[in-house]
């Protein structure tokens, strides 16, 4: 396999280039250096990273800490690559072998890299059909719009799903899964984006900065929320009877289960969990031409403070993505 990864000395131990921190903060916190390359464990491959997305998820944790606490570390969870070699007891995969995937989240993280390891089941085959650079995009997000719509909201045909911030990452993507499963999809989104989310299925696109989706959008059974603040709690108010609100961030809920209760609807947070069967699923979709992945700009590895600067103006319409190798 022909990489533009460092070159190693023959009795130098193997070093790759990642993207890493040492403080909290800006984007330009992060800079690239020479670290060693990883070695799998038991249970794990060791993946040449092609491409690997960036996310909201990425740029939080780079100025908070988040989940991972004090810095140093090396973000990225979304991974799409060649496997480099197999720890013991892997059966699934064997070096040579295309796959994507998402590390276990929030823990595993560290694709903004050359190489990364992780865990055997976190991935599966790559697509034919994907370019390395939009696997490489799709799966965290993928995998929380299919938790959130399939495995927490169990949405069917004929049921009526609201997706807020339809042009978005998680957004773009859920319109598309909702489409899949038969649903009737209302997407918010800027008067700008709404061809685009239009183009991915959406019955109906509310402008959210012209009109109140809570007077437009009525009697629906399933809202995905990745928005928070006032917007969860409005939307719990579109609900019919028994309908479910499901948020992806989080955290002071207290409030929106007990509105949900006056209201007789259901409401629920989740975060994203590394998923096999999920992959499969998502995989499976964009083999079928139901899915696809919207990449609207690429960076280099080198590059990566760009990319998180870009993610952070709110505007970008799908995903971003860097790219580690051609």
């Amino acid at each position: 396999m022909t990489t533009n990864a460092t070159p190693q000395t023959a009795d130098a131990e193997p070093t790759m280039k990642a993207i890493t921190q040492d403080v909290l903060g800006d984007p330009d916190v992060l800079k690239e250096v020479e670290v060693a390359r990883p070695k799998p464990g038991v249970g794990q491959i060791l993946v040449a990273v092609h491409a690997a997305g960036v996310n909201p998820t990425d740029w939080k944790h780079r100025r908070f800490g988040a989940f991972l606490g004090r810095p140093p570390f090396t973000l990225g969870w979304d991974v799409s690559g060649v496997v480099e070699a197999v720890g013991i007891g892997v059966s699934l995969f064997k070096p040579g072998d295309e796959v994507f995937g998402m590390l276990p989240y929030p823990y595993g993280a560290g694709s903004h890299a050359e190489y990364v390891t992780g865990p055997t089941r976190a991935f599966v085959p790559r697509p034919a059909g994907l370019s390395h650079v939009e696997a490489g995009a799709l799966p965290l997000v993928a995998l929380t719009a299919w938790q959130a719509l399939v495995d927490n909201a169990r949405v069917e045909a004929g049921q009526r799903v609201l997706v807020h911030a339809a042009a978005g990452g998680v957004g773009h993507v859920a319109v598309q899964i909702a489409k899949a499963r038969g649903a009737y999809v209302i997407g918010t989104a800027s008067a700008a984006k709404h061809d685009f989310v239009r183009g991915l299925g959406a019955n109906e696109v509310i402008d959210y900065r012209n009109a109140d989706f809570v007077k437009e959008a009525r009697d629906i059974d399933v809202v995905l929320d990745p928005l928070g603040g006032e917007d969860r709690l409005r939307s719990l108010e579109v609900l019919k009877p028994g309908g479910i609100l499901v948020s992806i961030l989080p955290g002071n809920f207290g409030e929106v289960a007990a509105r949900a209760d006056e209201l007789g609807v259901r409401a629920t947070d989740m975060l994203v969990e590394h998923d096999q069967a999920g992959m499969a699923a998502i995989a499976a979709l964009v083999e079928s031409g139901k899915l696809r992945v919207h990449v609207s700009d690429t960076y280099p590895l080198a590059e990566a403070a760009k990319a998180h600067a870009e993610g952070e103006t709110g505007r970008v319409t799908g995903k971003l993505a860097l790219t580690i190798r051609p």
